[in-house]
């Protein structure tokens, strides 16, 4: 992987020419005062203060009662270790409410390359849903995995320069309640060749889909042929689309081939050595969980995915296990072939 593969998979890179096709978006550039305010890890956690008084918790109740046991005492010998003050952001907010407003009134949140889809829990929907400023702070904020933006997106690039890129991006995309998280799809691409798509929401089984399986083949294949392979750069990337009831194709993203990309339910060693096997290029491997033995754990467990066991031995491990042995049965199956 080279920088420049990683470079056009940013939002703001892409979305411009795929805008027709993909989910409605607002893009900012970032204060490099904000991003400092995500990579902080000193301190106490603090939202910024709002000065449209909006509350990313608002169903919470206050005590005042129990947040006077916070407040120092004059005379205290804690008098020198104040709380430090929470950030605030007023020219940043204003253009995300006007953003959100514009879009609908909701919006889902992501940065150049990621989405904080490991803090939905600590949401009031348990979704990456968001209605106003203070709630894209407290998922971003929350968010572990957009470290790998801020910090390491370069790490696996045999030509590395860069430790981050040059600037940051908030992208503001639609928030759509009716999509069906089914329906979305990775496709992985290797030398301009579509030789992979797999479910994308892999911890659920939906027995439609075993139905639709060769129709859905047939619309994602001709929308990387007709939108996908003429306007993008790279020859060896993955993409992610959704397909709508009507079986038009939106793009939701692109990510780099390899590396921090999760093959989903291939391994980067099976895609590897289907890419080295001169096959038909109308062949492509189309992956969906077949039953409920072959569902993969996720974040719908509620907390981070961080603190589940998967140790060896461990009840998460002789689950992935059973699930890869499920998927590998399936798989090799005579119907597996769709």
């Amino acid at each position: 992987m080279k920088e420049e593969e990683v470079n056009r998979c940013q939002i703001q890179d892409w979305y411009p020419k795929f805008k027709s096709v993909s989910i409605k978006t607002l893009i900012y550039e970032l204060p490099e005062s904000f991003v400092d305010y995500l990579l902080d890890d000193h301190g106490p956690f603090l939202l910024p203060v709002s000065i449209t008084n909006e509350d990313a918790l608002p169903n919470r109740i206050h005590n005042p009662e129990e947040e006077e046991d916070y407040q120092v005492l004059e005379g205290s010998g804690d008098e020198a270790e104040q709380p430090p003050s929470p950030p605030s952001f007023p020219e940043l907010e204003l253009k995300i409410k006007e953003s959100i407003e514009l879009l609908g009134g909701a919006v889902f949140p992501k940065l150049n390359w990621s989405a904080p889809k490991d803090s939905a829990w600590i949401s009031t929907t348990g979704t990456l849903r968001c209605t106003s400023f203070s709630e894209i702070a407290l998922l971003l904020r929350a968010s572990d995995s957009l470290i790998h933006d801020l910090c390491h997106a370069y790490d696996s690039c045999i030509d590395k320069s860069l430790s981050r890129p040059a600037n940051f991006y908030l992208a503001l995309r639609k928030w759509y309640p009716s999509l069906r998280p089914e329906m979305e799809f990775r496709c992985f691409v290797w030398d301009g060749r579509l030789v992979g798509i797999s479910q994308r929401e892999v911890t659920g089984f939906y027995p439609g889909l075993l139905e639709k399986k060769n129709d859905l083949e047939v619309v994602i294949r001709q929308f990387f042929l007709d939108k996908v392979n003429p306007s993008f750069e790279l020859v060896n990337y993955t993409f992610d689309v959704y397909v709508k009831k009507d079986d038009r194709v939106k793009l939701v993203d692109f990510n780099p081939w390899g590396a921090f990309t999760l093959p989903l339910l291939f391994t980067w060693e099976e895609l590897e050595q289907k890419c080295g096997e001169e096959e038909d290029e109308d062949v492509v491997e189309f992956r969906i969980v077949e039953s409920h033995c072959a569902v993969r754990p996720g974040l719908k467990t509620a907390v981070p995915y961080d603190y589940l066991d998967v140790s060896p031995g461990s009840g998460w491990d002789q689950f992935l296990r059973n699930a890869d042995q499920e998927l590998q049965r399936q798989t090799r199956s005579p119907e597996a072939g769709g």
